[in-house]
């Protein structure tokens, strides 16, 4: 097979920039919502902007693509059909192979409320005819400290539950070797987890320790958790996505680690202390 012609969205975060940053001249069109924000990268490649709730604007700009990485898009009440529309308009541009990001817990009843989004745009993805790959990544590594209040506080309803959480650099690590090459990947599936599971209790104080203040971490009752967080929001499915982030961590769901990480890439993901410093550090947000 010839070079294929590779189309890669959300350039603008932390996952599918790096990924366009990877990939260099390889890359040949980003979409985005905001073409101000597109970093610079190797090889100029072209950019359109569409939203993947705009239907026929995401058709247009996918058409010529061969394959696609999809980055799952932001936390919203409509983020679901956001993704079967885009999903929608990939097929109808003939795109032949996604490549998408999921979730570690990625199913109908998933504990985290927003892994169920990511199981029915897989659904979507099956049966719209295209190849697929998902990228079932965990929580990110990178979003610990954000998860503290003000004082290094940790507040939430996940006791010792324990989560083997990933780094979004080899969230895209892996997607721009997948992108590479991916026949070998057609319809798989992969579990992105860090090398191994981590409470808590237990980041709060690598945090403390890599990091030089503060942090700890506090279990609330599920009541408290709810109360405590809709003073921030009226939207019951952002209460539900925040609450039940700590409760799907509690559970053990995702305490499961995987090798896909360094089969992928050839490199082991960081554990979570001193080494990982760079990426504990690391702000923003694609998704969850």
């Amino acid at each position: 097979m010839g070079v294929q012609h590779i189309t890669v969205t959300g350039a603008t975060g932390a996952v599918g920039g790096r990924v366009a940053r990877l990939l260099g001249e390889e890359v040949g069109r980003l979409v985005v919502r905001d073409a101000a924000r597109v970093p610079r990268i190797d090889g100029d490649p072209e950019v359109r902007t569409a939203s993947y709730a705009d239907e026929s604007a995401m058709r247009a700009a996918l058409d010529g693509t061969d394959v696609l990485l999809l980055v799952s898009g932001a936390e919203a009440p409509d983020r679901l059909e956001q993704h079967r529309t885009a999903v929608r308009a990939a097929a109808e541009a003939g795109v032949g192979h996604v490549v998408y990001t999921s979730f570690d817990g990625a199913a109908a009843d998933a504990d985290f409320t927003l892994g169920r989004d990511h199981w029915y745009t897989e659904q979507a993805i099956r049966s719209s005819g295209m190849r697929w790959t998902f990228l079932r990544d965990s929580f990110y590594l990178d979003f610990f400290p954000l998860f503290a209040d003000e004082h290094g506080v940790i507040r939430g309803p996940a006791g010792d539950g324990r989560v083997a959480a990933v780094a979004r650099a080899d969230v895209a690590d892996v997607a721009a070797a997948v992108l590479r090459d991916p026949g070998p990947h057609e319809d798989g599936t992969y579990r992105l987890t860090g090398p191994e599971a981590i409470s808590f209790p237990e980041a709060a104080d690598r945090m403390a320790r890599a990091l030089g203040r503060p942090y700890r971490f506090e279990h609330e009752t599920l009541d408290d958790a709810y109360a405590s967080r809709r003073m921030l929001t009226g939207e019951q499915w952002q209460l539900d996505a925040w609450v039940s982030t700590y409760t799907a961590i509690g559970s053990g769901a995702l305490a499961a680690t995987s090798g896909d990480v360094e089969r992928l890439t050839g490199h082991a993901p960081p554990h979570a202390g001193a080494g990982a410093r760079r990426r504990l550090t690391a702000s923003g947000a694609d998704r969850c």
